[in-house]
């Protein structure tokens, strides 16, 4: 299905290029970053052997539609999105934490708090809570940025201990985030749906912090269906969701959490075309408008001539 499973262009004026778990970044004269999401698909911080298809163009376009749904906030990496599977942007210096936010008690948060802990990266959580419960506020519980390898809990007293970001830049950092996620409540709740906990990721050009790479995405969010969510929680049902909580569940059940000597389950055609449709499912319902599809164009030939064109209007090369 024309899914782009990597990339390997070599652009005028380019200086590096990094493989990400679903990205391929080329950087264009030290001074711009070309991001081309791919269909590559990513859990438990181990890329999966088959690229879904549409699921970087779902990425690409829900996360510029809320970065510039939220750059009154926040300025933002962004300079220009030329295609469906691509953003230009300016470098920035990134912090090497990620801002996780969280309204209710799920994914992660969740199989800490039933394993009995009371609290997560240093944040207390009371008594009494089921999976999938509001909390009495939203939480930031960050962790580190690994370059490879998993991520890391952390706490906000530990992240200052170790210097890894400045106590004014980080309480500035903590101050976006719960702006960014109090929007993102507010949007989704006009889409039928709650936001239920995401994560933003910031760097810095000179003194200015900046909002860089995706946001609010299925990837990086959870989201809930408003509509009988208090009667599921009620009835101790599982919620209707739309996120990539889904994808990691089916690898549980077939026994790979990404732990050493586990083997990833075989990824038939049926489960990549439910996971695409999944994705674009989310796209349709939170941005409120249908997907369309690409052409039938080779893709990887169409994401290179786009990036040509954008860096070439830019005055770049």
């Amino acid at each position: 299905m024309n899914a782009i499973k990597e990339t390997h262009f070599n652009f005028e004026g380019q200086t590096n290029y990094y493989k990400g778990k679903v990205r391929d970044v080329y950087t264009i004269k030290d001074k711009y970053l070309a991001m081309v999401v791919t269909d590559r698909i990513s859990a438990f911080d181990v890329v999966l052997p088959e690229a879904i298809p549409f699921k970087g163009q779902v990425l690409n376009q829900i996360a510029a539609k809320f970065l510039q749904a939220t750059a009154d906030i926040v300025p933002n990496w962004v300079i220009t999105v030329p295609d469906p599977s691509v953003t230009i942007g300016r470098i920035c210096e990134p912090f090497k934490v990620e801002m996780v936010i969280r309204g209710y008690l799920a994914g992660h948060a969740a199989r800490e708090y039933a394993l009995g802990k009371r609290q997560v990266c240093g944040v207390s959580l009371p008594e009494g809570l089921k999976e999938n419960d509001i909390l009495p506020e939203p939480i930031i519980t960050p962790t580190t940025k690994a370059s490879v390898g998993h991520d890391e809990d952390i706490s906000r007293e530990g992240i200052l201990k170790q210097g890894i970001v400045s106590e004014a830049d980080y309480v500035q950092l903590e101050n976006y985030t719960r702006q960014l996620f109090k929007r993102g409540t507010e949007i989704a709740a006009k889409q039928g749906l709650i936001l239920v906990d995401t994560k933003y990721e910031f760097g810095k050009v000179g003194d200015t912090i900046y909002l860089i790479d995706e946001i609010h995405t299925p990837d990086s969010s959870r989201y809930f269906y408003s509509e009988g969510y208090a009667q599921r929680q009620a009835n101790g049902e599982a919620q209707k969701q739309l996120s990539k909580e889904f994808v990691r569940k089916w690898l549980i059940e077939n026994g790979f959490q990404g732990k050493d000597g586990q083997q990833v389950p075989v990824m038939t055609p049926a489960i990549v075309s439910s996971i695409s449709e999944r994705y674009i499912e989310l796209y349709e319902q939170i941005t409120g408008e249908s997907f369309v599809k690409p052409g039938q164009e080779n893709a990887a030939n169409r994401v290179e001539t786009a990036i040509n064109n954008a860096l070439a209007a830019m005055e770049v090369l």
